[in-house]
């Protein structure tokens, strides 16, 4: 693409190319966008998947990016609402626990996750908001997640939740962080949080995907390497 661009470009004044150029920027730019992420694939396919048909989480895009550049090998994550994430999640870490609350749904993820996830069904009590049988689950498990998804159940409760079992160095990441209660719940405490905006796959509105860290975390080490989008 870029060999045609400078092709024409040698070949006509600037004063018609720039025009030119503008109008190819607005129209194949989404174009682009849809193919190479996979939103377009997506939005079809009324699941999220990436633009080889791979499952991907319904995070922002920016937040996907940043995840698929580091190493999960040896992870353990949590997640507190299952699906695509959990596919993605066990491809890539050592273990899976998910919390799911719709049971039909949880059905039918039993026939799709591999042996390094764990699920299990534990319904919502909204009236009472109580957290109660998650809480007895992590408590007989009796360990540290590295990563912890919040993405389902009671989101600002699970975030509190949440702190009490994160790994040192580990993160925290909170679906739709623009809601549900996640900054009043997280603004008062000693922890630090990245925003990442944007479009999510098959969605057409933006969301924000946050990642909530005590400290320091292991995503954040200088040493990795700073991925090159270019060819995608």
């Amino acid at each position: 693409m870029a060999s045609l661009i400078n092709g024409i470009k040698s070949v006509l004044p600037a004063r018609a190319f720039r025009p030119l150029r503008a109008t190819g920027t607005a129209l194949l730019t989404p174009l682009r966008f849809s193919r190479s992420t996979g939103h377009w694939r997506s939005s079809f396919a009324n699941k999220a998947v990436d633009r080889n048909g791979e499952p991907i989480p319904w995070y922002t895009y920016s937040a996907i990016d940043f995840l698929l550049a580091r190493d999960f090998a040896g992870k353990s994550v949590l997640e507190f609402g299952g699906g695509q994430s959990t596919l993605f999640w066990s491809a890539r870490a050592a273990s899976v626990l998910t919390v799911e609350e719709d049971l039909g749904w949880f059905q039918k993820l039993k026939t799709m996750v591999p042996q390094n996830v764990e699920l299990r069904h534990v319904p919502v009590d909204r009236a009472s908001r109580t957290l109660e049988p998650i809480g007895s689950i992590l408590e007989a498990r009796g360990k540290v997640f590295d990563i912890i998804v919040v993405d389902g159940h009671l989101r600002r409760e699970l975030t509190a939740l949440a702190f009490e079992y994160l790994a040192p160095r580990g993160a925290i990441v909170l679906d739709n962080a623009e809601g549900y209660g996640f900054h009043e719940e997280t603004k008062w405490r000693d922890c630090r949080r990245i925003d990442f905006y944007g479009f999510t796959p098959g969605v057409w509105r933006q969301h924000c995907t946050s990642l909530v860290y005590v400290g320091d975390c292991f995503m954040l080490d200088p040493t990795i390497p700073i991925v090159n989008l270019q060819d995608n």
